[in-house]
């Protein structure tokens, strides 16, 4: 007799990854799964359609650990790179424009901070960061100058001791509901970094209306006029570009674990759907061409999954470089956006709405795509690896 050992697989399940994970980083993971099933899932898609993020989430995201867990000291959770990645994984499973919240306050405001602050700012600012009881912004990006910073025309300028900060920032996430900006400005000294309380005079935050992505998250320009700052606003350690690059590149860790996430909730929902939902007398998970797609996203998953893993323990060995962030950045949100619309195919016309994710997610991923270095950018970064020729200019 012949026994039928077939037996159902989750997509993320496909190549058994969960035994590369140590029992800390599993449990990080699973207390974060069901953090998110519980208080951020049921909800996710009404804060989408309405265009909003609760502040209220700051506290409850910071009593969970998940505020710059992997920064030491401070009162910071201190975890490492590799339980981080997977708790961004499984915040983005829900929203992209959550786990942007989480990215931005600790592997951007907080980071700069901890990495180029004073042991003054670091001890006056990273514990109620840490604790979601401040919510921190960071800016760089102006209206004319994203993927080239260099160009930033916000500028300040000495008057005595003060500093005294002017100009415009743009596409900034949480900058109307921060209560601290980490502002980069061009300086007689070169490019150099600023912690702005955002109730500073001169100081003012709109947020950008009618997106059509990123929805569940706050995105805002920012306008400095004239703000003025005593002398210790300065973070001392950063000069010259590095610093927001060096920033940028925690946070696109971040993107390159989370994103996995984001598609493996799409395959789950598509997967899920194959199966319920019947044509011609069968389910149409039970037909060649959806069973196609599906493999095809799964074996994609499982390639994310596996690179996401490796730039992890790189990162927590001290070995990961730009570039490898680079090939993670890419690979992994190009992979995902293409996930998100091939199961939206599968839901068909169900697909639109928001009872399902998959659309929601495409739409994030859009801009996930083209935030924090474009395709192009990192294309370039690579290719500059490979050749040793600068192609940027």
């Amino acid at each position: 007799m012949v026994t039928d050992t077939r037996r159902v697989v989750a997509p993320g399940d496909l190549l058994g990854i969960d035994h590369l994970l140590d029992a800390e980083e599993r449990a990080i993971r699973d207390t974060t799964r069901q953090f998110a099933d519980d208080h951020l899932r049921p909800y996710v898609a009404d804060w989408f359609e309405r265009g909003v993020f609760p502040v209220e989430l700051a506290r409850q995201l910071g009593q969970m650990g998940l505020l710059g867990m992997h920064l030491d000291g401070y009162e910071c959770p201190g975890t490492s790179a590799t339980s981080y990645g997977l708790a961004c994984a499984e915040i983005e499973a829900v929203d992209s424009g959550l786990r942007s919240f989480v990215s931005v306050q600790g592997s951007l405001a907080m980071a700069s901070i901890h990495r180029y602050g004073s042991e003054e700012q670091k001890s006056h600012w990273l514990p109620r960061m840490a604790a979601g009881e401040l919510i921190g912004c960071f800016g760089l990006t102006e209206p004319d100058h994203g993927s080239d910073p260099a160009g930033m025309r916000t500028f300040a300028r000495r008057d005595g001791t003060d500093w005294v900060l002017r100009g415009t920032k743009m596409w900034i996430t949480n900058g109307s509901i921060a209560d601290v900006a980490i502002v980069w400005a061009q300086t007689d000294d070169g490019v150099r970094g600023f912690i702005v309380p955002t109730a500073t005079p001169g100081f003012s935050a709109a947020s950008i209306p009618r997106k059509l992505s990123m929805r569940a998250s706050v995105t805002a320009e920012l306008v400095l006029d004239d703000v003025r700052l005593p002398a210790d606003a300065v973070l001392p350690e950063a000069r010259g570009l590095s610093g927001p690059l060096g920033s940028l590149n925690e946070a696109r860790f971040g993107i390159v674990c989370g994103v996995v996430g984001a598609a493996r909730d799409c395959l789950d929902a598509a997967t899920s759907y194959a199966m319920s939902r019947h044509q011609f007398g069968r389910p149409i998970g039970a037909f060649q061409l959806t069973q196609a797609k599906l493999a095809d996203m799964a074996v994609e998953l499982g390639k994310a999954q596996l690179l996401a893993l490796h730039l992890s323990r790189a990162k927590d060995a001290g070995t990961l470089t730009p570039t490898m962030v680079s090939v993670g950045k890419l690979n992994n949100v190009r992979e995902a956006l293409q996930i998100a619309r091939t199961c939206r195919t599968i839901l068909a016309g169900s697909g639109i709405t928001t009872e399902y994710s998959p659309l929601r997610h495409a739409n994030n991923l859009e801009s996930v795509l083209t935030y924090e270095g474009t395709v192009e950018v990192h294309q370039l970064t690579i290719g500059r690896a490979l050749t040793g020729e600068n192609a940027f200019v």
